[in-house]
């Protein structure tokens, strides 16, 4: 018999789904090494590999035979090829541009475990997909709003969530889909570096994102009374504007966000609220010139820098903090924890804070490998984001269930086990 890999799903799933890989008709104990590639749509290779061993009966099932030493991990991993991928050229990140089209995983399977790879024995090819059966994706272009709004299969409404990244700019949908495919109405909201919005983080008026509040609450496939905000980094601090000024937000998740206005002015009506300060003489830059950016920004607790702090005991929502304790970008766990006392100071309810050790700054939906350093926009030069593969990778498992489980709560009212079958 052949070798032959097989998969579970066999041809396709979702990107935020396990993926079962074994291989079949090897020879007894035979060493194997194993390797997964994807390419990005920019055209960007991403690899991963691991050394095997099969049994006595010549099967390769991942779920029961760890990884030998001398690859991309070791251990028993059954999801390693995927979150230990890791790009050909430095500084790039993985990310989904289209969300209508799914990455294609390639996997290999040579003989032996040399330097170059021996034989070609097995290969197989696999769609991880970001978009559901029946979960439709709509362009919205009302009014001033920039956005795609995807809605779950079936007749609604559904809890409405608006989805924000951060200084990257541009429309990032993949989150807001993998999101929909759990059955709520997400808003994937672009709020500048795209079309018509402005093309630099210098100033926003919360006006523009009230629109967005104000066009889920009147949407008829959103379920009300108040809808949710989910936001990471810079998209985060925004959020937590958003829930401290506007009217109509039940629960606020961020991911490693800031309760400072960080890197803009804020406006809305006559409050102005400055960007916090930061000292660049605070970067370090290591030898292979990356920067370490965590201790740039000044303390929001102090002096001048006070007015950034973000007034978020006006907020009338439930507050999730998603935290990276490895976050390189800024100090993430402190602002939660600040955050946390100044809501209670306040007579408000304890946020929820999940606190991830060996987790960076990026934490993504499950499955996407790490980003160990790339490009910062506004510092101009790569930047490491921290994190440990491995138990990132196992923090992005997590909390895309708390993430869930907390809108399902305070949107719905119930715990969440909805299924997310193709």
């Amino acid at each position: 018999m052949a070798p032959s890999v097989r998969l579970s799903p066999a041809t396709r799933s979702l990107f935020d789904e396990p993926l079962a890989i074994a291989v079949q008709g090897l020879g007894p104990r035979q060493p194997v090494t194993l390797r997964t590639s994807l390419r990005d749509e920019t055209g960007e290779l991403f690899q991963a590999c691991a050394r095997y061993q099969a049994g006595d009966d010549g099967e390769l099932d991942l779920a029961r035979c760890p990884a030998l030493p001398g690859g991309s991990f070791s251990g028993l991993e059954p999801m390693g090829l995927l979150w230990a991928l890791q790009p050909q050229k430095p500084f790039r990140r993985l990310v989904k541009r289209d969300v209508q089209s799914p990455f294609l995983l390639q996997l290999e399977v040579f003989d032996g475990h040399g330097e170059p790879p021996g034989r070609l024995l097995a290969q197989a090819q696999h769609e991880r997909a970001f978009l559901r059966d029946g979960v439709r994706r709509v362009p919205v272009r009302e009014g001033r709003i920039r956005a795609t709004l995807f809605l779950p299969p079936g007749n609604g409404p559904f809890p409405g969530i608006i989805d924000l990244y951060g200084t990257g700019g541009g429309l990032p949908e993949y989150r807001a889909c993998l999101l929909a495919n759990h059955g709520f109405a997400v808003l994937a909201l672009a709020f500048y570096g795209y079309e018509d919005l402005p093309k630099e983080m210098k100033e926003f008026h919360l006006e523009y994102f009230e629109e967005a509040v104000n066009y889920m609450l009147q949407h008829t496939q959103v379920k009300g009374p108040g809808i949710g905000l989910l936001g990471i980094s810079k998209g985060g601090d925004l959020c937590i504007s958003m829930a401290s000024f506007l009217k109509g937000i039940t629960a606020t998740a961020l991911i490693n966000g800031s309760v400072a206005n960080v890197g803009a002015v804020l406006r809305y009506k006559d409050v102005t609220i400055p960007p916090l300060g930061i000292d660049a003489n605070r970067i370090k830059v290591n030898k292979s010139g990356i920067a370490d950016i965590v201790d740039v920004l000044n303390n929001p607790l102090e002096g001048p820098d006070r007015q950034s702090f973000i007034p978020l005991e006006k907020a009338e929502c439930r507050f999730l903090f998603i935290v990276g304790q490895d976050d390189r970008n800024w100090k993430s766990e402190f602002f939660a924890v600040e955050g946390s006392k100044h809501l209670q100071a306040h007579g408000k309810a304890k946020p929820e804070i999940v606190c991830y050790p060996g987790a960076g700054h990026y934490i993504e939906p499950p499955f996407f490998p790490m980003c160990a350093a790339s490009m910062h926009l506004l510092v101009g030069k790569p930047v490491v984001w921290g994190g440990e593969p491995k138990a990132h990778c196992e923090a992005q498992i997590d909390a895309w269930q708390q993430i869930q489980a907390f809108f399902c709560k305070h949107l719905m009212g119930k715990p969440s086990g909805t299924s997310n079958k193709l």
